[in-house]
């Protein structure tokens, strides 16, 4: 006999859980169901692990810097691998019981621990068990993407998830892949002590960028020691001696690199594959993400996909957003969309990027007049006072409309100053309007006035 609910949730991920909370606080049925572990990426593989461990990576740098600040350590620190992982593991366990327990504890929640996969539009198999609802919300999330590059079989390799499990310091670990992921490890196992070489295709990191951006980051990670291979045309894999040798040159130079260990972070794919969504009716594009209207519907219109599964965001919080926009617009009588949703994000890299709104490449694309204003973390007050003086601020705007287009603050507190540029683009201020601010002095955020006094157009 089918179990009937008035909705199902496939995940348990950043947006699954916030959905079931809200539907069941509205008087309905709810089944949730999780093949593996609670909290999705987030919690067990990405942002809360992996930001705990840079935590750590930023107070061994900092303990090196000893004498900067006027005191001495006793000497170079030396990383703890086991202290670290355990350190992380708590962060992840906590949150993971979390989760677990407010799930469990739901009344009109019913949890699953399974795979799920569809038997037809309105059903769901589960532990040999088949579950109907009204409305069905997919929120499975995305994993590591490993392409069939030459000799990967032929070698052992880490991905963003099984680096949660090194307890140890690789003596060379060699990136595959210069974007957000890859240089997070590769500053922080830099900074735990290892030998680092990053391997990406491309001619410069993080390509969607502005090259100034890109360069910039690539200095301050030069300055620490991490090694780079641009322009890795022909990237292969072969086993040498008790460590990788990974092909990156196929002309001249060096043509391979030799690490200990090898980390891919070469983008992500989405886990719908063995969903049966075609059992569904629920379409795919040719890179299995679930296509979704600007109300996260898919091409059923009672099936949504929330979260990096539909390829429309692939962070925390536009997952969570996802949920937001859904319940608003099923539960509150709203009109929420994924068009209204600004691009922001950051790279947790030390100093970090905060990113929101248009780059500069972007902004010149557009066809508009725009203005750019920049200043070098030189020369702002705070971050000399801490020593931290890497990187620089830009602002873009718009010169007709003065709308602010978008903002890259690369430097200190980068990843919480550009929300005061985030805010502002939500509110459809114009830019001007920060100009007749008073900022605290000293911070960070009290140069974004002057930056923006200072724009100039350009051609």
């Amino acid at each position: 006999m089918t179990r009937k609910f008035d909705a199902i949730v496939i995940g348990a991920g950043q947006a699954g859980p916030s959905l079931a909370g809200r539907l069941t606080a509205a008087g309905q049925s709810v089944a949730v169901i999780e093949r593996k572990l609670f909290g999705g990426t987030c919690v067990n593989t990405g942002c809360k692990p992996t930001k705990t461990m840079v935590a750590s990576a930023y107070a061994m740098q900092m303990a090196r810097r000893a004498a900067e600040y006027g005191f001495s350590t006793g000497g170079p620190p030396v990383a703890d691998m086991k202290a670290v992982a355990a350190r992380k593991d708590k962060v992840i366990l906590d949150s993971r019981a979390g989760i677990e327990d407010w799930l469990g504890g739901m009344e009109g929640c019913t949890v699953f621990h399974g795979h799920a996969a569809f038997a037809s539009p309105h059903e769901v198999s589960v532990n040999g068990e088949i579950i109907s609802a009204d409305r069905i919300f997919i929120n499975v999330g995305g994993r590591a993407n490993v392409p069939a590059m030459p000799g990967i079989d032929t070698v052992s390799y880490l991905t963003n998830s099984t680096m949660m499990d090194v307890d140890f310091l690789p003596d060379h670990l060699v990136v595959v892949g210069g974007s957000y992921i890859g240089l997070e490890f590769a500053q922080m196992f830099r900074r735990f002590g290892s030998r680092v070489t990053v391997v990406e295709k491309g001619p410069r990191l993080v390509a969607r960028e502005d090259p100034d951006v890109s360069d910039a980051i690539r200095e301050i990670l030069e300055e620490e020691g991490v090694a780079f291979r641009l322009k890795a045309e022909c990237i292969s894999f072969a086993p040498q001696g008790t460590g990788v040798s990974v092909g990156v040159d196929c002309d001249s130079g060096d043509r391979s690199v030799v690490g200990t260990h090898v980390l891919l972070a070469i983008g992500r794919v989405p886990n719908t594959s063995d969903l049966g969504l075609d059992r569904a009716g629920v379409r795919t594009d040719e890179r299995g993400y679930i296509t979704v209207d600007d109300e996260l519907r898919t091409s059923q219109p009672h099936i949504h996909a929330l979260g990096d599964c539909n390829g429309r965001g692939a962070f925390t919080h536009t997952a969570y957003n996802d949920f937001e926009i859904v319940a608003a617009n099923l539960l509150d009588g709203e009109s929420r969309r994924l068009g209204d949703r600004k691009t922001a994000y950051a790279l947790y890299i030390d100093p970090p990027l905060g990113r929101a709104g248009m780059t500069e490449a972007e902004a010149r694309k557009s066809g508009r007049n725009i203005l750019v204003g920049t200043r070098p973390m030189t020369k702002v007050g705070r971050a000399v006072e801490r020593g931290e003086t890497k990187g620089f601020l830009k602002v873009i705007a718009d010169a007709d409309t003065k709308e602010l287009l978008g903002a890259a603050l690369l430097g200190a507190s980068g990843d919480e100053v550009v929300h005061g540029m985030l805010d502002l683009m939500y509110a459809g201020a114009p830019y001007t309007a920060l100009q007749r601010t008073v900022p605290i002095h000293p911070t960070v955020s009290e140069l974004l006035p002057t930056v923006i006094a200072d724009m100039q157009p350009v051609a």
